[in-house]
């Protein structure tokens, strides 16, 4: 039987995607941009433009009245030679460091114990993160009171074991650890919670092959959770150094009643003027706009480095 010969069918013709106009396709979707327009313009107006006019103004002699007079790179010379720049410098790492590591070890057991938890669960991380979302300004004059030299909780305890008295809001040191306490007080809590979130991101198989193999829990933490959970405390590092090293709140209102000069000055001997402080001491007390912003911009350059530093360390004991 014969079969009819095959025969081809032509391709179908494409259809050529009509044309568009760019601009007429951008400007159809202007009621999503309107949308989102007013984050950009509130970043504009209150991010950006003070931004560059703070770069501006590190470049110039203003008292924030008369008129400005350029300076150029002199500002800039002289905060490199400011010896009390630089000793706001040592006194804002000395305070962080008191601060940030004990921070970070108090809020990896305080979420370590929080994940074995089996009752009140939410009750417990309620009351961590508590002192986070407390008034600082509020929390700082209750820690005056607890450092007090005469009538302090701290003092009462020192003497109730044969110790004498310190005057922690006179001394240098006492200065740094009373606002490091506060500080570590304060963020304990909500680094908790962070360390909550990596620790219930690790597999429990893993803790049970752990168990089975017979190791303990030291050796469960330090050979699975504390490998599993470095890229959680990078971060909690990095977020700690910005915030440890912009302090203000903290040695502001803790100091102010017992500050010689101003509320900027740091207590006795400037042992807790801050960089934020020295900021505004020369800001706002010397009215040298002008050097404040150029103050400012060595602040932001010392939390990039440190945080650069801080990250660096981390990872490389990652790859270690």
């Amino acid at each position: 039987m014969a079969t009819a010969p095959l025969v081809e069918k032509p391709p179908a013709p494409v259809a050529e995607p009509p044309s568009r106009n760019p601009k007429k396709g951008i400007l159809s979707y202007w009621r999503l941009y309107a949308a989102i327009s007013p984050f950009y313009l509130l970043f504009l107006a209150f991010g950006l433009i003070p931004v560059g006019f703070s770069l501006y103004l590190s470049f110039h002699r203003w008292d924030g009245l008369g008129s400005m007079e350029y300076a150029g790179l002199s500002q800039y010379r002289y905060l490199l030679s400011d010896t009390d720049f630089w000793s706001s410098i040592g006194n804002t790492l000395i305070i962080w460091a008191l601060a940030t590591f004990p921070m970070i070890f108090l809020a990896m057991i305080t979420a370590v114990m929080l994940n074995s938890a089996v009752r009140f669960k939410n009750v417990y991380r309620f009351a961590y993160f508590l002192p986070n979302v407390t008034s600082v300004v509020a929390v700082a004059i209750i820690f005056g009171s607890v450092f007090s030299t005469n009538f302090g909780l701290v003092n009462a305890l020192l003497q109730a074991v044969g110790l004498d008295q310190i005057a922690w809001l006179n001394t240098p040191w006492g200065i740094k650890v009373a606002i490091a306490t506060l500080m570590t007080w304060q963020w304990t809590g909500y680094n908790a919670i962070i360390f909550l979130a990596g620790l219930q991101t690790i597999p429990g198989e893993l803790y049970e092959a752990a168990r089975m193999d017979g190791a303990g829990p030291v050796q469960t933490f330090f050979r699975i959770t504390l490998p599993l959970m470095r890229p959680v405390l990078l971060f909690v590092l990095v977020i700690s150094t910005v915030t440890g090293l912009q302090s203000f709140s903290e040695p502001q209102v803790l100091l102010q009643s017992t500050a010689n000069e101003s509320t900027f000055s740091g207590g006795p001997d400037h042992a807790g003027r801050t960089m934020v402080l020295y900021f505004f001491q020369q800001t706002f007390d010397n009215n040298d706009f002008g050097y404040g912003a150029a103050v400012a911009w060595g602040i932001f350059l010392v939390v990039v480095i440190f945080s650069i530093i801080n990250w660096r360390l981390v990872q490389r004991r990652g790859e270690d």
